[in-house]
């Protein structure tokens, strides 16, 4: 961690200062993320209810610019050129940096389709089995930890031979047991959990962010 991220972390701290009990386990999670994308792996996300917009939202700032310009490699962009000039010059333009990531919360068709013909507790864990590798890390949110689908889901990533980062609160319930890195955020009612919860993944982001571009 660079002076930077540890600054950042610090400024996690200062304004919410109920997160320094899970400084050192929001450390090991940052450590986890980066060595995934180092080893050219990628990270899936879930979460019911408000934990599953959390998921699209994590998604959504590692996989564009998030406070920083993610310019492209011009290696990249001259094969963009080279597939198209005209449409390729636009491409290379706009497209933005990306850290590979996936929510399992939206695929409506397949879900919707699995939870028919299938159990719908285990929905997760099926994306997890279809979409993980090993070297894949899974970032399961749970508010209680004892959300079924969210350890069944890390059941499977650890068939996988993936890592999982558990982002909780409470005593960290069921989910706890199953994460390499449990994020237990010292607050038990789920809006508390999860008004904490969002300045932990943002600064994970950040931090990530910094780190590979």
């Amino acid at each position: 961690m660079n002076e930077k991220q540890r600054m950042m972390l610090q400024d996690l701290i200062v304004r919410y200062p109920k997160l320094e009990s899970s400084k050192s386990d929001i450390t090991a999670a940052f450590a986890l993320i980066c060595d995934t994308y180092k080893k050219r792996g990628k990270l899936l996300v879930a979460g019911n209810g408000g934990s599953a917009a959390d998921a699209e939202h994590i998604v959504g700032e590692l996989m564009k610019g998030f406070v920083k310009p993610r310019t492209i490699p011009d290696e990249f962009k001259e094969k963009l050129l080279k597939a198209d000039k005209v449409l390729g010059e636009r491409l290379s333009e706009y497209l933005q940096g990306a850290l590979p990531a996936i929510s399992l919360v939206g695929h409506t068709g397949l879900s919707t389709a699995y939870l028919n013909d299938a159990d719908p507790v285990l929905g997760f864990a099926q994306q997890v089995y279809g979409f993980g590798c090993k070297g894949d890390l899974l970032l399961a949110i749970s508010t209680s930890g004892n959300s079924k689908n969210i350890v069944y889901a890390c059941v499977a990533a650890k068939a996988k031979g993936m890592k999982v980062i558990g982002l909780t609160g409470g005593t960290g319930g069921i989910l706890k047991q199953y994460a390499d890195v449990a994020v237990i955020v010292n607050e038990y009612e789920t809006y508390q959990v999860q008004e904490l919860h969002l300045p932990v993944y943002h600064t994970l982001c950040l931090m990530a962010e910094e780190e590979f571009f």
